[in-house]
């Protein structure tokens, strides 16, 4: 019996899997994933990554060995991480390769600390692409100001890219034209872009936290309108992002690239498990299914949405609500715009904090070693 990953896939979502680790790799978890659960991709970030190299045992030895070395915490960080990306790839190949390079990516992010500088993440890009080396690896760029040129630049230079953290529809139209841009810089070079790919990784659960909050004010406030708004404002708002991909994906500025074999940057949902406990589990992913997509779940959430969740195509219902209701938000002074680049700029900072406390963790553990031997 088929799972409900493998139905949304038949739908046009492809399901990836937002968890890495040594454990996931060496018990073959991975690789049951994507042939029983209708895995078909892979994101990691700097979290994702503290929390698997800073618990357990799977690590010990290769930390032992490269500290024994002498080797410093970035480079001890970024050996182990590069190993279990290449690894990951590997699991996934066979998914890159059936849909002909369209799926079966694994992402892998540049520091996050060089969120503000473009030139510094244009360098990492592509450092970490050639460290990599698998054509199924997605370099994933923060859409910062000063990020979405790398990702023009990068797109242009062959990469695949994961442009992550985007709130705003106003941030999601520029990473398209960054996209679209950087594959008109490649033909213009005379370039193939049949396999470039790219995401868009647009954020979901976090919206819905951060107006929540803000209307639970309100109604303490008084005002009546506010409690009926709750849980409403993410699920809208990744709506409007939709629609605005198939109107940029479907127009003029699109065609001729499609023409020489282009892809289309499909949205990615990310944050899509559920964290207000009263919201049922799987409706980050149940509402937002449809033709073009991507829905990056952890653990918790995979398992919820193969259990009960609802595939069907669900993208374009309620798009009339969905704009009024983001309408009703500003007239009751709740500001998309506002609560957008604050979760831009937290999601930056909580990204950065996770991979210092990484590298400070690693550095501990380096200092325990012995150099020039292991034990």
């Amino acid at each position: 019996m088929e799972v409900n990953a493998v139905r949304a896939a038949k739908l046009g979502q492809s399901m990836w899997y937002d968890n890495i680790s040594r454990d996931l790799l060496d018990s073959g978890e991975l690789a049951r994933l994507v042939a029983t659960q209708g895995v078909r991709g892979v994101t990691s970030n700097p979290t994702i990554f503290q929390k698997a190299m800073t618990t357990g045992a799977a690590y010990a030895d290769e930390f032992t060995k490269l500290a024994g070395k002498g080797c410093g915490a970035p480079e001890i960080y970024e050996t182990m991480a590069v190993s279990d990306i290449r690894r990951g790839a590997d699991a996934l190949r066979g998914v890159y390769d059936a849909s002909e390079g369209k799926d079966g990516f694994i992402s892998l992010e540049v520091s996050p600390t060089l969120a503000a500088d473009t030139a510094g993440t244009l360098a990492e890009a592509k450092r970490l692409w050639a460290a990599v080396d698998r054509p199924n690896l997605m370099i994933k760029i923060p859409a910062t100001p000063e990020g979405v040129p790398a990702v023009r630049a990068a797109i242009a230079a062959g990469l695949n890219v994961n442009i992550t953290l985007i709130f705003s529809l106003a941030s999601h139209a520029k990473v398209i034209d960054a996209f679209l841009s950087g594959l008109e810089d490649r033909v213009r070079a005379g370039k193939p872009v049949e396999r470039v790919a790219s995401v868009a990784s647009f954020f979901v659960s976090r919206v819905d936290s951060a107006v929540d909050k803000q209307l639970d004010e309100k109604a303490k406030g008084g005002a009546s309108a506010a409690a009926a708004l709750r849980g409403k404002a993410a699920i809208a708002n990744a709506k409007l992002a939709y629609e605005l991909f198939e109107k940029e994906f479907g127009g003029p500025r699109f065609a001729p690239l499609k023409q020489k074999g282009a892809q289309v940057q499909r949205p990615l949902w990310a944050s899509t498990s559920t964290k207000n406990p009263s919201y049922k589990d799987t409706i980050y992913v149940d509402a937002l299914i449809g033709p073009d997509t991507v829905n990056t779940l952890p653990p918790a959430t995979l398992a919820a949405f193969n259990d009960h969740g609802t595939p069907a195509v669900t993208i374009r219902d309620g798009l009339a609500d969905a704009k009024r209701q983001l309408k009703d938000l500003e007239a009751l002074g709740v500001s998309m715009d506002a609560v957008c680049a604050d979760l831009l700029r937290d999601g930056v900072a909580s990204f950065a904090k996770s991979f210092t406390e990484l590298l400070g963790a690693v550095e501990s553990r380096r200092k325990e070693v012995p150099s020039g031997r292991a034990h």
